[in-house]
């Protein structure tokens, strides 16, 4: 077995004894009951001269490699998303390089699915004077991303969030951009826990008001929306825009704390994912979602269980810093040789945080090689001051 000292939650060190880990090794039907993407990660180059606060430099091996591996699972990838860590150090120019990798590499991979994010990033918010000046941020990523033969995910803007003054700049910008795109896109409303600048969005603090805003756009364009991720981390609210959505505009889950009940559903309906979570805690998500296709709701259920204490305490409030969870998840389970992360966000969680998130991730049963993530676990603690 394999052991190491960390801290506990009250800062003080114990031995930790790690158990086995379970054997994710379910495939997904090829005529699956959900849809499920899995928004992405990427690696970055730690050799690289640049300075990560300043400059994105990728591994671009290993960041290709892990959409192969999620492909692989079953999943679609959602690509250069906030998982990406798109506007926390991920810039445009960046991002675009990675869909058309991305993209190139899908094609290789039978049945591969991939969307990709589509924003105003590359103009600063401050920079935009009106309205007319978002459209043509929105316009100038979606022709880009579509000239790559990519479909797109419209994310919220931090541009329109700033300037809007009522919700009808939020129904001008989106009626503009979505009248436009070639083939039905996916909306991204996300809330204002994971990026603070996107608070009031569709021009309500009140996330009820914002909704009936948001799908009375839908409502006007719902031949050009294939469905809508909600990231609101509320149950109830996306229950409810479930089941007021035109028919055949899809939910898809952005909910990290309440995955497994939003996707298993009701009688009124259920949700599809596109969820950071999946990246990783991707062998048990495909499981699970196996178990589901089967119609095996407990195995469903027993898989799903020991996950969600995991993704909610990565997920936790500063909810934006979960990247660096996800990230290293990816490290332990030796999917990457090293924790560094673009723009430095490694270091936005604290010692006492990834203990606890080492000690979820065991106990859920994703640590494929105890031995290799204990050895690695004790290296990060050891930069942090806990001696082995």
């Amino acid at each position: 077995m394999s052991r190491l000292i960390l801290p506990n939650r009250a800062g003080d060190l114990e031995c930790y004894t790690l158990g086995e880990p379970l054997n994710f090794t379910a495939a997904r039907a090829h005529t699956p009951t959900r849809i499920a993407y899995a928004a992405a990660h990427v690696v970055a180059d730690p050799l690289a001269t640049s300075d990560p606060w300043l400059d994105v430099s990728l591994d671009w091996e290993r960041t290709l490699d892990y959409r192969r591996y999620l492909w692989g699972l079953g999943f679609g990838v959602a690509e250069a998303m906030d998982t990406a860590q798109r506007g926390m150090g991920l810039d445009w120019p960046t991002s675009l390089e990675l869909i058309r990798r991305s993209l190139d590499a899908s094609r290789d991979v039978p049945g591969a699915v991939i969307a990709c994010g589509c924003g105003t990033d590359h103009v600063a918010p401050e920079a935009c004077r009106n309205l007319d000046d978002v459209i043509r941020a929105y316009e100038e990523q979606m022709a880009a991303i579509e000239g790559l033969g990519g479909r797109l995910i419209l994310m919220a803007s931090r541009a329109l969030a700033a300037l809007a003054a009522s919700p009808d700049d939020y129904i001008k910008v989106y009626g503009r951009i979505l009248s436009q795109a070639r083939e039905p896109v996916i909306l991204h409303w996300l809330g204002e826990m994971f990026d603070p600048a996107l608070a009031g969005y569709w021009g309500h603090r009140d996330p009820d008001a914002a909704m009936q805003v948001c799908l009375g756009v839908i409502g006007e364009h719902a031949d050009k929306v294939d469905g809508i991720k909600i990231s609101l981390l509320d149950a109830d609210k996306e229950t409810a825009m479930r089941q007021q959505l035109p028919a055949g505009v899809k939910m898809y889950s952005g909910d990290d704390f309440n995955y497994p009940s939003l996707i298993a559903g009701d009688a009124q309906g259920h949700s599809h994912a596109l969820l950071g979570i999946f990246d990783a805690i991707a062998p048990a998500a495909a499981a699970a979602l196996a178990a589901l296709d089967d119609g095996d709701m407990e195995a469903y259920e027993r898989i799903f269980a020991p996950t969600v204490p995991l993704s909610r305490h990565i997920f936790a409030s500063p909810t934006r810093f979960y990247k660096t969870g996800v990230v290293f998840m990816a490290y332990l389970n030796g999917h990457q040789d090293h924790f560094t992360m673009v723009g430095g966000q490694e270091s936005t969680r604290s010692t006492l945080h990834l203990a606890e998130l080492f000690r979820l991730a065991d106990r859920a049963g994703l640590l494929r090689d105890p031995a290799l993530a204990a050895s690695r676990m004790a290296g990060v603690m050891a930069t942090r001051g806990v001696a082995q």
